[in-house]
């Protein structure tokens, strides 16, 4: 989401307030809506009977917020592990200073002061299109 819109945070379940209207409507809206519904903890079938979005999916959506709510819970006191595992899963040092209660700053370093550098997977999007 980040890489789409420069003002997007990624999957936030604060930009939206749950809807459930709005989540039946597929719109540019509806990520945000069900981020917030992942965060009150409504189900993955319930979401399903809503949204038509395959489960498979809403599980993999489902996984980032209960990661986001592991981050909250831990506050300042972010180990290694869990520091490189949100790195790995996509969240930015943005993501994680607001999860936190932090700033941006004092992530990045505390990433910096670990060796934890994170980088951008480039996608072919011309995969099997050239000429030989």
């Amino acid at each position: 989401l980040r890489m789409v819109d420069e003002n997007v945070d990624g999957f936030d379940p604060y930009v939206s307030k749950l809807r459930e209207e709005e989540l039946a409507q597929p719109t540019d809206k509806r990520t945000f809506v069900l981020a917030a519904a992942l965060k009150q903890n409504y189900s993955i079938e319930r979401i399903y009977d809503l949204t038509k979005i395959d489960p498979w999916f809403l599980n993999k959506m489902k996984n980032i917020i209960d990661y986001l709510n592991l981050l909250e819970a831990e506050g300042n006191n972010l180990s290694y592990n869990i520091l490189l595992q949100a790195k790995q899963l996509g969240f930015s040092d943005k993501q994680i200073a607001s999860a936190i209660k932090s700033t941006e700053l004092a992530v990045r370093q505390l990433r910096e002061d670990t060796d934890i550098t994170p980088f951008v997977k480039q996608i072919d999007t011309v995969a099997g299109k050239t000429r030989l």
